[in-house]
């Protein structure tokens, strides 16, 4: 159950900071208030989440995955360039998620 909860602290990250982008510097109001609730669904689930996780695996799925989900969105929703560097960049985000949660010989 702790990675449905981080699974939706993910989520409601990549929520917020979209928000941030479409708050335009806080002169939209409603991306502006998106801002605050989003991150504050996500902080409050992430801290749900980390009853049954450890925190240093937690907290690199969460980054990790926020930060190529938020990738992804920037490149097909805000047509930011989609860089062979930015690309091969992600990728090593997701092997250090990925190595981190093999846990090869640990408890």
């Amino acid at each position: 159950m702790s990675y449905i909860y981080l699974i939706g602290a993910i989520i409601f990250e990549v929520f917020g900071t979209t928000c941030m982008k479409l708050s335009d510097g806080f002169s939209n109001i409603l991306p502006s208030i998106g801002i605050f609730l989003f991150y504050g669904i996500s902080f409050a689930l992430f801290t749900i989440a980390l009853k049954g996780i450890d925190v240093s695996i937690a907290y690199a799925i969460w980054a990790g995955m926020g930060t190529a989900m938020i990738t992804a969105i920037g490149i097909f929703w805000f047509k930011e360039p989609a860089t062979a560097v930015k690309m091969v960049s992600i990728l090593f985000v997701v092997i250090g998620v990925v190595g981190l949660n093999l846990n090869l010989g640990g408890h």
